[in-house]
């Protein structure tokens, strides 16, 4: 107010103070202020200042005492203040915990009038009471319980982590649910476009009715590519052949016989968890002009979904003798049985070691799991190289090599000694054909036990069988064949027979420590045809 504080003390008790009144001066005026403030218990003196020379003139005077309230924060003034506004008293339930505030409200802080923010509750968070007389807010109060509380309440630890993870539980369930009900669809829907084609009456879209197996093999031996049969023909006939029995198992799966128009084929079913090894294999036999007749013979490579798990299928020719462990587990051989699995055998593997150049050329293939399980018997006596997952393929163009990179694979008991301790030489390809040349000659030790000469054979055995255990280590096989330097005997009495002298001499020109002085496939192949000539053996 502008009057003086002396000129004013005269009307005002002690801790009293003036406020001008004029309308442009407070926006409530006395009646709006009196009603504001709920002043009916305060004395109220008004007073005039009828002198001009004092810039409130006609201005009235409202004298109000000052407020005093209970203040929670106020230690230095023994928890009391004062204002002119409001006292204000609030409760809130904050981590379980009930927290009262006591303060004193400044008056430029209640608005909106009427309603002030700083006295609005919050149900079942917050209650807040505004009150102006002097230590009116010493109230207790209490969160009044509204319909919002269970809403509105402070969550714990716990409660939170339930209210989170609940809905993304639930959210993942319906995920889940939705990426099965997208494969289910997506499977049926296959299903049906390929109904056609799964259906042998059908199968006359891509191969004519009246061809025959027989047929088709000649096709593929004579065909300009030697890569095999088109992708959808090869489908077509894999879903139309018909599973007979159960003819081997091994670490990939099962191998069946099967049917397909009157003749039988052989299909190697591979486990999903073994998809790698399926499409290398399947890779390998379509390399081009890899087609041979002493290479089995492949037809076919199809996936196929049973509903519960998808099926990895490989056709290939079916060969009633079974593999060459088999049967020199069943049979002994003659002197021309053995010379025409051994020629067949080199024959085989020359042609897959051998590099053809040119455009419809084909690189040179190391086979890396040569034994007499994997070599089949046909029906002529003849020998048919299988299972090439483990080949590895040498493009001379670009003088690189795919292969895994692991240096031990195939057969502890069939690898050669620079497999055995790790020299062998993965930049160079010449290293991995040496190491097949190895294994050939035990497999030819193999056979030659079996040979029938003078009434005279022996009992089959495998491969260093007096050795080391039945399935050896790494390290067992790597004492006997690197540190002693040992090898599978060869008996004295095979020199009274030239055909077993001349396996002899091959053997061991194939188990030469040194990789580089062994014979290649060639050179073997070529002895033993020399030899079949002289034996005058029929191939």
């Amino acid at each position: 107010c502008t009057y003086p504080s002396q000129q004013l003390a005269p009307f005002l008790p002690p801790g009293g103070r003036c406020r001008c009144c004029g309308l442009q001066q407070h926006r409530f005026g006395l009646k709006g202020l009196a009603k504001q403030r709920n002043r009916e218990a305060l004395k109220l003196d008004v007073c005039y200042a009828p002198i001009p020379a004092f810039s409130c003139s006609a201005c009235a005077f409202l004298f109000l005492p000052a407020l005093r309230c209970n203040c929670t924060v106020c230690e230095k003034t023994g928890y009391e203040c004062e204002t002119d506004g409001a006292c204000m008293a609030s409760i809130s339930h904050i981590e379980g915990q009930d927290r009262h505030v006591r303060i004193c409200i400044a008056e430029v802080n209640l608005v909106p009038p009427g309603q002030p923010i700083y006295c609005l509750s919050a149900d079942g968070l917050l209650n807040t009471h505004c009150c102006y007389t002097d230590y009116c807010n010493s109230v207790d109060l209490k969160i009044p319980l509204g319909e919002s509380t269970p809403c509105g309440r402070w969550l714990g630890p716990v409660e939170l982590v339930a209210v989170i993870a609940g809905p993304v539980f639930l959210l993942c369930v319906l995920l889940i649910v939705g990426v099965f009900l997208f494969q289910h669809h997506q499977r049926t829907y296959s299903h049906r476009q390929r109904l056609d084609v799964e259906d042998p009456s059908c199968d006359h879209l891509y191969l004519a009715k009246d061809k025959t197996l027989q047929d088709l093999i000649f096709d593929l031996s004579t065909s300009g590519s030697g890569s095999g049969l088109p992708l959808f023909v090869q489908r077509t006939v894999a879903r139309t052949i018909v599973l007979q029995e159960v003819i081997g198992k091994g670490r990939f799966g099962e191998v069946w016989r099967g049917k397909w128009r009157g003749g039988d084929v052989a299909v190697k079913i591979f486990s999903s968890r073994e998809e790698r090894s399926w499409f290398r294999e399947a890779e390998i036999y379509q390399t081009i002009m890899l087609r041979h007749e002493n290479i089995l013979g492949f037809i076919a490579a199809d996936n196929k979904d049973n509903g519960t798990w998808t099926q990895l299928w490989l056709v290939s020719d079916y060969h009633e003798h079974g593999s060459l462990f088999d049967y020199l587990n069943r049979y002994s051989v003659t002197i021309d049985g053995m010379i025409r699995l051994a020629l067949s055998a080199a024959s085989g593997l020359a042609h897959l070691h051998m590099e053809i150049l040119g455009t419809q050329g084909k690189p040179g293939i190391a086979h890396r799991d040569l034994k007499s399980k994997n070599i089949l018997v046909k029906k002529n006596g003849t020998c048919a190289i299988a299972d090439l997952g483990l080949a590895v393929r040498h493009e001379s163009i670009t003088d690189t090599i795919d292969i895994a990179p692991n240096q031990r694979v195939g057969t502890k008991r069939y690898m050669a000694p620079e497999v055995l301790d790790e020299t062998i030489n993965m930049q160079h390809f010449d290293s991995f054909k040496c190491a097949d040349i190895y294994a050939l000659g035990l497999v030819y030790w193999e056979i030659a036990r079996r040979c029938n000469a003078g009434g005279v054979h022996e009992e089959y055995q495998l491969p260093y069988y007096d050795l080391v255990p039945s399935d050896p280590s790494i390290e067992e096989m790597r004492k006997v064949v690197c540190d002693q330097k040992l090898r599978p005997n060869v008996p004295n009495w095979w020199q009274s027979y030239e055909a077993l002298r001349v396996m002899g001499k091959i053997m061991r020109e194939c188990w030469y420590a040194n990789g580089a002085a062994r014979l290649t496939a060639l050179r073997i192949k070529k002895t033993l045809s020399q030899l079949s000539v002289q034996e005058d053996v029929k191939m």
